[in-house]
C-alpha cells in the first residue's frame, strides 16, 4: 500500500505525529513506528489523548523527516491492542521516561 510506504520512510526518523480523534483539536503525541504501524501508548506515566479509544476515527498527519512541513493526512481508525512482550519492550526502550508504563496502547490504522 502506497500510504505505507509514505508513513515508513517518514516515520523512520521521526518519533511524534499529530493525532485528532474525532472531535477533538490535534495534538502532538509520541508514537512508535513498529511492523507497518503507528502505535501510541497513553495514560499512566505516559501522554493523555483526549478523545482517544477503540474504534474512534481519528486524522493522522505526519511531517517530512528532512524539511518539518506538512506531508500527509491519513484518515485513521484507532483499536486497542495488547501488545506482545516484544512489542512492549519495543515501547519501553523507544522511549525516555525512566520507567515508562501505560494504561493502553492503541493501533492506529489507515481507514
Amino acid at each position: 500500500m502506497e500510504i505505507t510506504r509514505v508513513l515508513d520512510n517518514a516515520l523512520r526518523k521521526a518519533a511524534a505525529v499529530w493525532l485528532a480523534p474525532e472531535g477533538h483539536a490535534a495534538r502532538l503525541v509520541w508514537a512508535l513506528w513498529r511492523d507497518d504501524t503507528v502505535l501510541v501508548a497513553v495514560g499512566g506515566t505516559e501522554q493523555d489523548v483526549p478523545g482517544l479509544a477503540d474504534g474512534v476515527p481519528c486524522l493522522l498527519t505526519v511531517r517530512s523527516p528532512t524539511t518539518h512541513s506538512h506531508l500527509v493526512d491519513v484518515p485513521v481508525t484507532a483499536r486497542l491492542v495488547d501488545p506482545d512482550e516484544d512489542t512492549a519492550a519495543a515501547l519501553r526502550s523507544a522511549r525516555l521516561n525512566a520507567a515508562p508504563r501505560w494504561d493502553s496502547v492503541y493501533r492506529l490504522e489507515p481507514s
